[in-house]
């Protein structure tokens, strides 16, 4: 794991830590001003944790169970009495429990001896965002998509395309279908590729967004490199939302081909939303690939085929 990301997530974890004591601190205080009761019974459970510390350090080789098992019962009983209090106040009962973001590790970053879930979560949004930053593409949105450079069927087909993609990312989950965007060049497929991308992106999940060639190029250094290096397909395969852009452009070999299936099969079985985008057709993608990646596509992916002349052809012509 890059040591930079590593301590970025654990920086990250140290600030929730630290947000979630403070706001512990501020809900006591404010419980403890307006119910008198609960700060009673606060300072016994405090003073009751002060005597069974006593009751461990002095009672080596003697039987402490019993007095242990009696403060916990009695702890138990004030703690239930002071969430019945809180409740009758109008309060949530664990008002004043300490609320991590993550319940497993206390936003530690450790379960037990090992990295949390939440931690490894953490870290691949972190490198996403890292690896997005040398991307050639650049996020775009869907209200400045428009519908003026289509005419008659085109119309009525980009119309649906673009309401599709827009509900899609309001309602983006990772139970999300996969997407095939397919047509000819100019015509909007990375635009809403990629306003999916932002609105995903702004809702907190990781996403991973580029050429088809440049994280294929990606993998096949890391592949072929001498440390053999899995770090490039494990972002790919991990990734909450992966975009891979201008499937096809590629240069073609076996390693390209097989990489291709090994991603949209692996997402897709381990039920993980991926957008392409290629300016081939059906015909054009079972030529390119194996037949497999075009029978996965055709049953498991939505697909939307973008219709109409070059907008960005359209707009030269226009002086645009």
């Amino acid at each position: 794991m890059d040591s930079e990301i590593f301590d970025k997530a654990q920086a990250i974890l140290t600030n929730r830590r630290m947000k979630a004591v403070s706001e512990n601190e501020s809900r006591i205080r404010e419980v403890n001003e307006r119910i008198p009761q609960i700060r009673e019974i606060n300072e016994v459970l405090f003073n009751t944790g002060k005597e069974l510390i006593s009751i461990i350090s002095n009672g080596r080789g003697q039987d402490i169970s019993e007095k242990i098992e009696q403060l916990k019962q009695y702890n138990l009983g004030a703690q239930a009495m002071s969430r019945k209090m809180l409740a009758e106040s109008g309060y949530p009962e664990d008002y004043l429990d300490m609320h991590y973001t993550c319940t497993k590790c206390s936003d530690t970053g450790y379960n037990g001896s090992r990295f949390c879930d939440c931690f490894k979560t953490l870290c691949g949004k972190l490198a996403a965002e890292q690896l997005n930053q040398s991307s050639q593409l650049k996020l775009s949105s869907f209200d400045s998509f428009s519908l003026t450079y289509y005419s008659g069927e085109n119309y009525t087909a980009m119309k649906n395309i673009l309401e599709y993609t827009r509900q899609y990312a309001a309602t983006f989950s990772l139970d999300s279908k996969s997407i095939l965007m397919f047509g000819q060049t100019g015509l909007g497929k990375t635009h809403l590729s990629l306003a999916i991308a932002n609105s995903v992106l702004q809702k907190g999940y990781s996403v991973i967004y580029d050429s088809a060639i440049n994280i294929l190029r990606s993998i096949e250094k890391e592949h072929f490199s001498y440390e053999h290096s899995s770090e490039m397909i494990d972002l790919v395969m991990n990734t909450d939302l992966l975009i891979l852009d201008d499937i096809g452009t590629e240069y073609e070999s076996n390693f390209y081909n097989a990489t291709v299936y090994n991603i949209i099969n692996t997402r897709l079985n381990c039920g993980k939303p991926t957008i392409i985008s290629t300016n081939l057709d059906f015909d054009g993608i079972a030529r390119r690939y194996d037949k497999r990646v075009m029978s996965r596509i055709v049953s498991m992916y939505a697909c939307l085929e973008f219709k109409g002349k070059d907008v960005r052809l359209q707009k030269r012509t226009n002086n645009e």
